[in-house]
């Protein structure tokens, strides 16, 4: 199996950050981050994934922004210095394809390659927030089908952009005075819907061709986005059955854009509560949730309801129905909240606690033993090719993995004891990308138009 490191903030737990094994006053402190990633390599996870928006979450009183752990730097800055504390652990930042440039985007990615020697990897975000729409001088958000649509054109720029500078292109020839080779660097001339880039790249191509494209779109929309050009995808379910589902949706998808199963790989979000005993893991279970401030849990949950008020309901009554205009148009969180609700009878408090407990993961509760079973039984029954791990506080809950759950999975021979190759790509066992320029010799422009 594949293993992420889902780093956020300092715990996948909404109360993660008050817990006394959570670092404090981490965020802004680069040897927080550097001394995950080289945990994660100890642990010989795939890759490390910061997660990143460009806006807060809307909140209604002072009070409830305190309790949020709020402070995000930029990833792509943080993975560089990250990169230059470790050798083989993988680097994936988040980037929105709304609120960034390809030609920006594609040279910052393509040098985060370069600097780590092949272990870049994007994680492709198109944003909800209204307030990044705010931040980046609009009115509004853009529509959801609309945010797709700019993102199918802008991660086709992206790599028409990273492939513009063919493999050998520098040459540097001292003798005869040539430093490139003219003929293997390839304008753009782009002029889409929604932008225009002439190209080419000043980057050289990146040592992985093109940095692993991650996705976590669950839409409809999403999916079918992601079978086009996502080559991991970052899910989230309750049961196995419901991953073995999405991942057989997927693996359909992806034939319908004449790609194999094994361009993709499917890893699901599971946040591990570990505990020497069942009932110790339980009991820490209990003591993370204590910590969660109710109204902190109920804003978040209205959040996932697309801004659905629940100041009328009160906190131990029945889940309600939400209106049908709130039910309308595609939104993936709201559908697994409203579902996981009904599925259970669960109140609006036992809701809030369940979505601010595991964030966007789902949570795995026992010993290391414990974790390692449910681990190995969703892998070998076919939900996932692997799991993007999110631990409860950072760095303890990521020390207890690496130093417990990993062995475990070790000794059955479910997880690799070294790594494969010096890449993202190679570790997580996908091809790299050939140039369309190679391929499609039509699509070369004379270097006069640039």
């Amino acid at each position: 199996m594949k293993l992420l490191a889902f780093l956020l903030q300092t715990g996948g737990h909404m109360a993660g950050w008050r817990h006394p094994r959570a670092a404090t006053g981490a965020l802004t402190d680069i040897d927080y981050f550097t001394g995950l990633a080289q945990v994660a390599e100890r642990g010989l996870f795939d890759a490390v994934f910061l997660a990143d928006y460009v806006g807060y979450h809307p909140v209604k009183s002072a009070d409830l922004f305190a309790g949020i752990e709020s402070p995000k730097l930029d990833p792509a800055l943080l993975l560089a210095v990250m990169g230059s504390a470790t050798t083989r652990v993988g680097l994936i930042g988040t980037a929105s394809t709304t609120y960034n440039e390809p030609y920006d985007l594609a040279r910052r990615m393509a040098t985060l390659d370069h600097v780590s020697r092949g272990r870049a990897g994007w994680n492709i975000v198109t944003s909800t927030m209204e307030n990044e729409a705010h931040n980046y001088g609009r009115e509004a958000h853009l529509a959801h089908g609309d945010r797709y649509a700019r993102a199918a054109e802008f991660v086709d720029v992206v790599q028409r952009l990273w492939d513009c500078w063919e493999d050998g292109a520098v040459v540097g020839d001292k003798a005869a005075g040539r430093y490139t080779d003219p003929s293997r660097i390839h304008a753009l001339a782009h002029k889409g819907a929604y932008f225009r880039v002439a190209g080419p790249s000043t980057v050289p191509r990146p040592p992985q061709g093109h940095p692993v494209l991650v996705q976590a779109g669950a839409s409809d929309t999403g999916k079918r986005f992601a079978a086009s050009f996502a080559e991991v995808v970052f899910t989230s379910h309750p049961t196995r059955q419901s991953a073995i589902a999405f991942r057989s949706e997927m693996h359909a998808l992806l034939a319908e854009c004449g790609r194999t199963p094994e361009s993709l790989k499917i890893m699901t979000a599971i946040t591990p509560i570990i505990g020497a005993t069942h009932a110790a893991a339980e009991a820490l279970q209990r003591e993370l949730d204590e910590m969660i401030p109710p109204a902190i849990a109920i804003s978040k949950l209205q959040e996932y309801l697309a801004g659905f008020d629940l100041s009328a309901f009160a906190p131990d009554a029945a889940f309600p129905t939400l209106p049908a205009e709130m039910m309308q148009g595609q939104n993936s969180t709201r559908d697994r909240v409203v579902a996981m609700a009904r599925r259970e009878d669960l109140t609006i408090t036992q809701v809030a606690q369940r979505v601010a407990a595991g964030r966007t993961s789902r949570t795995a509760v026992g010993t290391a033993a414990d974790i390692a079973d449910e681990l190995q039984d969703w892998y070998t029954h076919g939900a996932a090719d692997g799991f993007v791990i999110s631990p409860p506080f950072l760095p303890g809950g990521l020390d207890d993995f690496v130093d417990q759950v990993v062995p475990v999975l070790q000794a059955r021979g479910v997880f690799r004891t070294r790594y494969e190759g010096r890449t993202l790509r190679e570790n997580l066992g996908l091809a790299r990308p050939a140039n369309r320029f190679d391929t499609d010799p039509s699509l070369r422009a004379k270097p006069e138009i640039w």
